[in-house]
């Protein structure tokens, strides 16, 4: 049950996500949280005229980057 003033930011049932609440979970700002909606780095749909960010999609975002930076890291 929700709480007025509850934080949604922590509510593992939320399926969809404001762009907001995504940006929390990611701790940026959601202006660059915009910019990896644009540049495709982080999955969003569109429902009704409303943009959200699937909750798996920030998983998968982070699991991406920890990949990339291991390949680093090996590389060097």
């Amino acid at each position: 049950m929700n709480q007025p003033g509850a934080d949604t930011a922590v509510d593992p049932t939320l399926a969809l996500l404001t762009v907001e609440e995504a940006a929390r979970r990611l701790g940026i700002g959601r202006t660059y949280c915009f910019r990896l909606i644009g540049s495709g780095e982080l999955e969003s749909v569109m429902v009704g005229r409303l943009r959200r960010v699937p909750a798996e999609a920030i998983t998968e975002y982070v699991a991406r980057l920890r990949a990339a930076q291991r390949a680093t890291v090996q590389a060097a």
